[in-house]
């Protein structure tokens, strides 16, 4: 194990560097990516500067602590726009469509047929067979209104 010895710091501060930008693409969630900046600001640092270990920890804990707080206020400011932002909400994407009420909507609730699904509804009071236009959802349940 001599060559633990001869290990210098800055290689462990770049491994770690490394590692922690793998993982934040592996398991995104943007907070690994400042972790990893600050080990290797770190690892830099070491390389350049004949500095301790301790001194070496105490600059990534500052940097981890200033990387952290830097991207939080710029994914405030800046936010990452959803590709698609009705994605796994069905109900949302209805809305425009027409269907036809299979269960009468008394009382402000009913069932309507949408393509080969069935939903619950909320709307106005509609006979069984009409037409109604989806404006919307409230969890699983489409709200519609009668088509003109």
């Amino acid at each position: 194990m001599d060559w633990l010895d001869t290990l210098e710091p800055h290689w462990a501060w770049f491994t770690i560097g490394l590692l922690l930008a793998v993982a934040e693409m592996l398991i995104p969630g943007v907070f690994l990516i400042w972790l990893a900046g600050a080990a290797l600001i770190t690892g830099a640092l070491a390389f350049l500067l004949p500095i301790g270990l301790p001194l070496q920890i105490a600059i990534f804990g500052v940097l981890a602590l200033v990387a952290v707080f830097a991207g939080r206020k710029y994914l405030r400011q800046h936010p990452v726009a959803e590709a698609d932002p009705k994605m796994n909400r069905r109900g949302v994407r209805l809305a425009g469509e027409t269907a036809v009420v299979v269960a009468a909507i008394e009382g402000g609730s009913g069932r309507v047929k949408h393509g080969d699904s069935e939903w619950l509804a909320r709307g106005a009071d509609t006979a069984v067979g009409t037409r109604v236009r989806i404006t919307g959802s409230d969890g699983a349940v489409l709200l519609v209104e009668s088509v003109d």
